[in-house]
């Protein structure tokens, strides 16, 4: 049998998260720092819904991940497949164990796409899409083109997403699009979401209230898709108050699969008991584990209640470099994550809102100057253009 290997600090996973934490951890001084990573390509996710909308290209989405990888880490590019947090290894698919003395968690979160009846086929056929596959994301802006009447349908899941504004973006720039075509009357725009209302801060809520009435979107609220027929080009929608199932005809769709916690991590002891999500459970705070104190985690597969966004995960990675070298030192963790998460809810061509918010979901707006709740064209500018930067040049190498 193979010796394991060791490492005095082990990330699982080299997306946004990952890779945030590991320069932050080099640029700390650390010297023994790997990278649990099997993808050969590193995708900036944000820009995945401007694709689906017609606004940006979609090769501005990957760069190798050899290219972001932070220097001085040991990139280890392989799948972790298990976590034996008693022993303190990690078990990779090829069948070789790694120990570490602190774990970081970061895989991301996994698309259930089975989850949903006819999600699978319906997307491989040619009336439906998803930008939360990326491969898909340029199919998204076909259909949009390619629709000129009829239905088109826009759903999100229940239970947290990454970005979960992003289902309700892509109905709003298709629609910004239909309406500069001179089509948009000539389109029913339904919406399908799991909320009580279009999004959980009131001041938010209200402009995007008047964005939906302005396109003139049907919201179908607290309700989910439950099943899709491509070929017929049917969903099956249910209102989860009354219960009801209405089957929807439609002549295009962009769909959101449910999502958690890849499905080994689910099975691991790191997992928060009894909940079928998977997520790792760690305290909101300090991000530690509750139970295994040389295990932390961030980004989309952690317990954490706020919003799984890259902004969440720009404020978190501090604080878990911070208290992960604390507790190597056996020093008290004082560094605290507040919940803050943003949300740049683009609106149409040139507009955005930027929804900034935190445990207490209350605006948290970083440019207090400004009114953030309303749409704005800086704030396009700084999402199409400025935070694509800002990610290459800076996140990822732990400097913002």
């Amino acid at each position: 049998m193979t010796a394991p290997l060791h490492h005095r600090i082990l990330i699982i996973g080299g997306g946004n998260a990952g890779l945030s934490v590991a320069a932050r951890l080099r640029n700390a001084g650390e010297t023994d720092v790997a990278v649990i990573e099997p993808s050969g390509t590193h995708r900036y996710q944000p820009l995945l819904t401007l694709v689906g909308g017609g606004c940006a290209p979609i090769d501005q989405v990957p760069r190798p991940q050899a290219d972001v990888m932070p220097k001085g880490v040991a990139w280890i590019r392989d799948a972790a497949v298990g976590i034996d947090p008693e022993t303190r290894r990690v078990e990779l698919a090829s069948g070789i164990e790694v120990e570490y003395e602190r774990l970081v968690v970061a895989p991301g979160i996994q698309l259930d796409i089975d989850d949903v009846p006819g999600m699978r086929e319906a997307l491989d056929g040619p009336d439906v899409s998803t930008n939360y596959v990326p491969e898909l994301a340029p199919k998204t802006w076909r259909l949009v083109q390619r629709t000129t009447s009829g239905t088109a349908l826009f759903t999100m899941p229940s239970g947290p997403i990454k970005c979960a504004g992003a289902p309700q973006k892509a109905a709003y720039l298709a629609c910004d699009y239909w309406r500069s075509q001179g089509v948009l009357d000539r389109i029913r725009v339904v919406l399908v979401l799991p909320t009580p209302g279009m999004f959980g801060v009131p001041e938010f809520a209200a402009t995007l209230d008047e964005v939906v009435a302005r396109y003139g979107i049907e919201v179908r609220f607290q309700s989910d898709l439950v099943g899709i027929d491509g070929a017929a080009k049917t969903a099956s929608i249910r209102d989860n108050v009354s219960g009801e199932v209405e089957e929807l005809a439609f002549d295009m769709a962009h769909v959101v699969p449910p999502q958690s916690a890849p499905d080994w991590l689910k099975a691991t002891p790191l997992a928060v008991p009894d909940e079928p999500k998977g997520w790792v459970d760690v305290d909101k705070h300090t991000l530690q584990h509750v139970r295994y104190p040389d295990v932390f985690a961030l980004g989309d597969a952690g317990s954490t209640p706020n919003s799984k966004t890259g902004a969440a995960i720009r404020k978190q990675a501090p604080v878990l470099v911070k208290n992960l070298l604390a507790s190597l030192r056996g020093e008290p963790l004082t560094a605290s994550y507040g919940g803050y998460a943003s949300c740049p809810l683009t609106t149409a061509r040139g507009k955005t809102v930027l929804a900034e918010f935190d445990y207490t979901m209350r605006p948290k707006p970083s440019f207090p100057v400004i009114d953030t709740t309303k749409e704005r064209r800086d704030m396009w500018v700084l999402k199409r253009h400025g935070l694509p930067a800002m990610y290459w040049s800076l996140i990822l190498r732990g400097q913002a």
